[in-house]
């Protein structure tokens, strides 16, 4: 492996001795603009509709569904004296589950979602395709020619313009939203462990109603997806207990008795706000978990048969628990009419397990957005279906996940424990989403501030009381989401630091155009039969890699094609509009650029071929400016130019012998430049015949050099802390960092390239 090393201070002056090319993207803007537009927006029949409102009972609603099980345990761990402390919160749950989960999340932030997906960090995609506040600074205006990349244009005095140019203002404006929304992703992944441990303890531990012992292990070959039973088994049994025990509590959807709850004065009111909050508990993941669904029909989903079920249900175990006071650790069990007492305990536990189930899927769809916009290291994403974009499996989360959650259910002595550190994971969330959507509101749907200052007050007015609530049991069991936080945090900052850290050594440090061409078409080597593939973080410039490369080494390749492999805040890329492919410098150069673009939800699929990929897309490219080569003298096209619609090889192409600028590849040039190509040993002629060769020389030229050999030269980048620098910052490349890269997946296993094809060359970074 080659090594190198430099300082970022010895970067950035290096990038300042060089002149960067301002017409260096012209041929990627025009390529970009002659994508046609493949995706269109689905539209679903009524039938088409109900039945996938249907489906999503089983995908999206399992964990709120599953919250009767332990929200009135958890209200009133200790008891209950009063009867009008049920009704108050019965109350505080009804009005609670229509504010939340109802008006905000089913008629609100469901449509703010990134093409059909949801969670936080497709808010953090939305915004920054609206505005530029991405810490890494790999855009490129091709890429908003994108068809799944939707943007807004804003007028200059309006709302939506003044806080763009507010967010773009500063770094630190930027580096705070990203917090934000890693804030907010870590605390869903804890989300993610702790549903699967109250979940299922809460289902299974009602088969000690009935037998004291029986393990739950017993019942585990009983799982099965069941949800939608499950929902008419609790609204069912809510109406029979209402009827049965106490009709009185339908007084409880008079929010009067909400405020006559607060004003009792005791102490264990504010208390029980945590136990109340897990009767949203799954709302958040209902949007992480937003992606094969339309809006409508989780709305009609929720609307029809979700709500009104939970209503019938926490109705009905207040009528029992009035009636019944000692039995409120278990009112879900007992309030269950014998005869179906034991298919109702299974339909629970089933319930239960697709519950966890969700919240783990969502985990995953966050882990694999967090990867793509470069906040986690690279791991192993196994795609589950041809059909589906977005089922994916993450053997090294699920790991973690398991391990975790066998630990919090070890640990915890009760339900109650558990409850406390469930409820604080879900509020911090919620309140992430909250402030994210404020931004999103103005930028993306450019809403009146009035509707934004309502929806952020009536937000704030609900959860900020169930934060402080949930704070307060931080000693409780509170703390573990905090610490399961804090340390996913950690790991996706310091990860995403040093990603930023390295793009900036790469732009810094890049090669300028006029030091290529001055070494002529051989580089100033001898060009050997092959390609060679260098990958790059940079979508423009020739990377620093190449200059240690060529400097250290007597040869290189024939052909030689830049690839950058870069991730958009968007949530696919069709494959059509995947690869951009330019030439660099004349043609007897025989360098090119290709740029690979993904979304947060694209793979790469083990079975994907992508040296292959790139070969076929070159040949394409080639063939293209061949043709426009053609007619590039024709009257027509000239019209066509005068109209503004120049194709990509119409700049790339003018007449030999004109006075005038001429774009080629990555920089202008005029053709009185004395540019004199070298002799080649690749057949022992000069390269300078490629020059003016037809599609079919190139073509033979290429499928030549592909049958000699392909190698991909791939940059290792090493970061490390400079001697000066802080005891957090050294421990935290040095040791986090550098522990990171060990564990996470190399680019060459990602884009699956033979070992016996790779070319490691290393550099040294200091920051």
């Amino acid at each position: 492996m080659l090594m190198a090393s430099i300082s970022d201070s010895e970067a950035t002056n290096r990038g300042s001795m060089w002149e960067l090319d301002q017409n260096l993207d012209q041929p990627m803007d025009e390529e970009a603009s002659q994508l046609k537009n493949m995706y269109r927006e689905k539209k679903f029949s009524s039938i088409l509709l109900l039945r996938l409102a249907f489906q999503s009972l089983g995908v999206v609603f399992g964990d709120l569904g599953t919250s009767p099980l332990y929200v009135f345990y958890n209200i009133f761990p200790h008891g209950v004296d009063d009867d009008e402390d049920v009704i108050g919160a019965l109350s505080l749950i009804i009005y609670t589950l229509t504010l939340i989960p109802l008006m905000k999340y089913v008629f609100v932030v469901l449509r703010a979602n990134d093409n059909g997906q949801g969670g936080t960090f497709a808010l953090y995609s939305l915004l920054c395709r609206h505005a530029k506040v991405s810490t890494i600074p790999n855009q490129h205006k091709t890429d908003e020619e994108l068809t799944t990349y939707s943007r807004q244009t804003y007028e200059e005095n309006s709302l939506a313009a003044k806080v763009k140019r507010w967010l773009e203002g500063h770094a630190y404006k930027k580096n705070c939203l990203l917090i934000l929304v890693l804030i907010g992703t870590c605390t869903a992944i804890g989300d993610g462990i702790l549903t699967p441990a109250i979940s299922v303890l809460s289902a299974s531990g009602g088969i000690r109603v009935q037998n004291q012992n029986m393990s739950t292990d017993k019942v585990g070959w009983l799982f099965a997806p069941l949800v939608l039973l499950w929902f008419i088994l609790i609204g069912g049994v809510g109406v029979v207990n209402i009827h049965k025990y106490n009709s009185s509590v339908l007084k409880a959807y008079n929010p009067v008795y909400l405020f006559r709850y607060f004003k009792r004065g005791k102490s264990e009111i504010w208390t029980s706000l945590g136990g109340v909050m897990l009767s949203i508990t799954g709302t958040e993941a209902l949007y992480a978990d937003l992606c094969h669904f339309p809006v409508l029909a989780i709305q009609i989903a929720f609307t029809l048969v979700v709500f009104p079920c939970l209503l019938l249900a926490y109705t009905g175990q207040a009528a029992y628990i009035i009636d019944h006071k000692d039995h409120v650790a278990d009112a879900f069990y007992r309030s269950i009419p014998g005869a179906i007492y034991w298919p109702a305990f299974i339909i629970a536990t089933l319930a239960a397990v697709v519950a966890s189930q969700a919240t783990i899927s969502a985990t995953y769809s966050i882990i694999k957005q967090a990867l793509a916009l470069g906040c986690f290291p690279r791991v192993n994403i196994v795609h589950t279906s041809k059909k589906f974009l977005g089922q994916i499996y993450i053997p090294d989360i699920n790991w973690v996940l398991m391990i975790l959650c066998i630990a919090v259910t070890a640990g915890f002595k009760n339900q109650s424990q558990i409850g406390n550190a469930y409820g604080t994971a879900v509020v911090i969330v919620m309140l992430v989403t909250t402030f994210l959507m404020v931004p999103v509101m103005l930028l993306v749907w450019k809403s009146h501030w009035i509707l934004v200052v309502i929806f952020l007050v009536l937000s704030l007015t609900v959860e900020l009381p169930y934060f402080t609530a949930c704070i307060n049991k931080v000693d409780q069991g509170g703390w573990v989401p905090l610490v399961i936080a804090i340390t996913f945090f950690i790991i996706m900052y310091v990860w995403h630091f040093c990603t930023v850290k390295r793009y900036e050594f790469e732009m810094h440090s890049k090669v300028s155009m006029a030091w290529i061409l001055g070494l002529g078409p051989s580089l100033g080597l001898v060009r050997v039969p092959g390609i060679g593939f260098v990958y790059t973080e940079l979508a423009s410039g020739v990377p620093h890699i190449f200059s240690h490369f060529i400097t250290n080494l007597p040869a290189i390749h024939s052909v030689v094609v830049f690839v950058c492999v870069k991730y958009l805040p968007v949530y696919t890329v069709p494959v059509e509009e995947r690869f951009i492919m330019k030439r660099i410098g004349p043609k007897n150069y025989h360098m090119f650029r290709c740029v690979a673009r993904y979304g947060y939800k694209d793979i790469h699929k083990k079975d994907e071929d992508f040296e292959k990929m790139l070969l076929d897309r070159l040949l394409v490219f080639v063939r293209l400016e061949s043709m426009m080569d053609g007619y590039s003298d024709s009257e027509d096209f000239t019209m066509m130019e005068q109209k503004g619609e120049r194709s990509t090889r119409a700049l790339l192409t003018e007449k030999a012998g004109s006075n005038t600028m001429s774009s080629i590849g990555d920089m202008s040039y005029s053709s009185h430049d004395s540019i004199m190509p070298a002799k080649s040993p690749l057949t022992g002629n000069s390269l300078t015949r490629y020059s003016s060769q037809t599609f079919g020389d190139e073509q033979e030229f290429l499928n030549r050099c592909k049958d000699a050999g392909i190698v991909h030269i791939l940059g290792n980048t090493v970061v490390l802390a400079r001697r000066d620098s802080g005891i957090v910052k050294k421990v935290a490349v040095n040791y986090v960092y550098a522990f990171l890269r060990k564990l996470c997946r190399e680019n060459s296993v990602i884009f699956n390239v033979p070992h016996e094809s790779l070319l490691n060359v290393g550099q040294i970074y200091y920051i």
